[in-house]
């Protein structure tokens, strides 16, 4: 009884030992290799266990890379997860850029990996160029028409300048700024509509692809459209602004003349008040006249009779003039 005992408890401590192997060390991963005929010791297998590198990550795309024919090693790859890049998507691009005969080594791979870009989309883009379509771009000509264009760009991945280089946005800006310029030389809008390729022409010549990740293969005119009278509604808005200070001036002018009349009024009131006041002098005139003798009550009769007759003739005028007007 107790030797049955025994034996359960060594097979038991058998079956966790083997547990725990299978469990810690990779065994079937390691086997797969060995099938493949990349050999992976199972000592490093175990390493990567204890550097926290998932193992699978690593010897799978390095199974790939030797069925490929690629000459890489355990310690490339594990550096590089290490780094935190994606080891199969590196290793994919490296399959996909020899089997398209394009230079591409390891480390240029894993730079473009770890810069944050897609190098296997970058390998794909080079053997299969990418279209970049613009939004509508208006520019307006010498004649004051607007131009609205829209442009299909045809890019392939520079791969030397993958890391470093600038994007599709800085592209599209570029190619942007071209049109606008394009347009605005032109003397008429009808010769960019006769010939839209002038634009495609002008642009592709002011190489605009340096200093990108990208190779301008072509510039393309989608679409082209005709816009508002960009000229007529800046001599329209610059007539309304010349009318309103006109309106201005004139009814300044206008404010001038008013004060000038209100003052003139003004004055001839005054004229009118002095007038009054001298006419108020003259009964006093005539009084110290009479008490100093200068003048005698004859004179004084004759005057008022002058001054009677005057105002008989007055009304006599101006019962003609009214009998005229009827």
């Amino acid at each position: 009884m107790p030797q049955e005992i025994f034996l359960l408890i060594i097979v038991g401590l058998f079956i966790i030992g083997f547990a725990v192997l299978f469990t810690f060390v990779p065994v079937m991963l390691w086997i797969s290799a060995l099938a493949a005929g990349v050999r992976v010791g199972i000592f490093t297998l175990v390493g990567m266990r204890l550097r926290r590198v998932i193992p699978a990550r690593v010897v799978n795309p390095l199974i790939k890379a030797v069925k490929a024919g690629l000459e890489l090693n355990i310690n490339q790859l594990e550096g590089h997860y290490l780094a935190g890049g994606n080891v199969d998507r590196v290793v994919n691009a490296l399959i996909a850029a020899q089997r398209a005969n394009i230079d591409l080594s390891f480390e240029r791979a894993a730079a473009i990996d770890l810069a944050g870009r897609d190098v296997l989309e970058a390998v794909q883009m080079s053997v299969n160029p990418k279209v970049i379509e613009t939004p509508f771009i208006a520019g307006v000509a010498m004649d004051g028409i607007e131009v609205k264009a829209k442009a299909r760009i045809t890019v392939r991945a520079n791969i030397d300048r993958l890391v470093g280089g600038a994007g599709e946005d800085t592209v599209i800006a570029r190619v942007g700024e071209g049109i606008v310029s394009t347009i605005g030389s032109a003397n008429s809008h009808k010769k960019v509509l006769e010939n839209p390729d002038l634009i495609s022409q002008t642009v592709l010549s002011k190489g605009l692809d340096a200093g990108t990740a990208f190779e301008i293969l072509s510039i393309d005119i989608a679409d082209i459209d005709i816009g508002k009278n960009i000229g007529a509604e800046l001599q329209t808005d610059q007539a309304e602004a010349d009318k309103k200070i006109a309106q201005a001036k004139a009814e300044e002018r206008r404010a001038m003349a008013v004060a000038t009349e209100q003052e003139m009024k003004a004055r001839v009131e005054e004229m009118r008040a002095k007038v009054v006041e001298s006419e108020a002098q003259v009964p006093l005139a005539m009084a110290e006249a009479l008490r100093s003798g200068n003048l005698g009550v004859m004179d004084y009769m004759n005057i008022q009779n002058i001054m009677a007759d005057t105002d008989m003739r007055d009304s006599i005028g101006k019962a003609t003039d009214e009998d005229k007007k009827k």
